[in-house]
């Protein structure tokens, strides 16, 4: 008997995987956690139903998420990721020899633990003595640490419960406040396909605190239509304006720093959605 996984993207579309077996499953107080091996994509994470990463295409958005604005800071010291409890933002953070403290800020214990447990490959960095696990919410940390960070990234889940309040204006404002004065950060926000409004609200809010705003796109294949898009929110430093020539050679499977710059040039119906 065949046994597929379907995650439903939208009312009219979903993603289907063929699966070998169910590795874990359990509820924990903040969401329904799963890890399930499928033939496609390998181990794969599942929160409340929704694909958070898998062994095969994580590396796109974990590189993207991180390397984008740790090589448009000139000397990201301190470091914040804002849930990203799987550990791969945390893996590529401390490949910057300038990084000297990585902080996860994740609500959900359990996330880490698991993914340690079955996600050993995405998970590798938590050991590394630069990093700082803090069990606690991200919203209430950025609020009692001002003028901490050089960098803080944003690695949400989908906007439902409780990460609602992670697209707001008045958590910018707070990321704003924990930011030192040439900091910036970037959050996940979404596909341009099937998040249209999402992306025009996160836009206008992060353009209403920051100075600089700017919007770059990756391709995941297991996130809804592929095609996701992360916003930057920089307080002096231009994401565009960066010296390639000058990124530190540590391995990356996506990531160049010609892609760095050719991931702001925007398809039409993108800059359509930014005006």
């Amino acid at each position: 008997m065949e046994l597929w996984y379907t995650e439903k993207q939208t009312e009219n579309v979903g993603i289907t995987c063929k699966t070998s077996k169910t590795l874990h499953v359990e509820k924990t107080e903040f969401q329904h956690i799963a890890v399930i091996d499928t033939m496609q994509f390998g181990r794969m994470l599942v929160l409340d139903g929704m694909v958070q990463t898998t062994i095969e295409d994580e590396f796109v958005y974990h590189e993207m998420i991180t390397h984008v604005p740790l090589n448009t800071h000139p000397s990201p010291k301190n470091v914040l990721v804002i849930g990203g409890g799987d550990g791969g933002a945390i893996r590529e953070i401390v490949k910057h020899p300038s990084v000297e403290r990585a902080v996860l800020v994740e609500i959900d214990r359990r996330v880490v633990e698991v993914s340690r447990e079955y996600l050993p490959e995405i998970s590798s960095g938590l050991d590394n003595p630069k990093v700082n696990v803090i069990y606690d919410d991200g919203i209430k940390h950025v609020k009692e640490n001002p003028n901490t960070y050089d960098v803080i990234i944003v690695d949400s889940t989908e906007p439902v419960g409780p990460a609602v309040e992670l697209f707001s204006g008045d958590f910018y404002r707070s990321v704003d406040n924990a930011l030192k004065e040439d900091g910036l950060f970037v959050a996940q926000t979404e596909s341009p396909f099937f998040n249209r409004d999402l992306i025009k609200h996160c836009y206008r809010e992060i353009s209403g605190v920051f100075p600089l705003t700017k919007l770059y796109l990756a391709s995941v294949p297991t996130y809804p239509s592929g095609l996701w898009s992360f916003t930057m929110g920089s307080k002096k430093y231009d994401p565009e304006s960066i010296n390639s020539s000058s990124i530190p050679g540590y391995p990356t499977k996506y990531y160049t720093g010609e892609l760095h710059k050719g991931a702001f040039i925007l398809p039409r119906f993108v800059q359509d959605l930014l005006k």
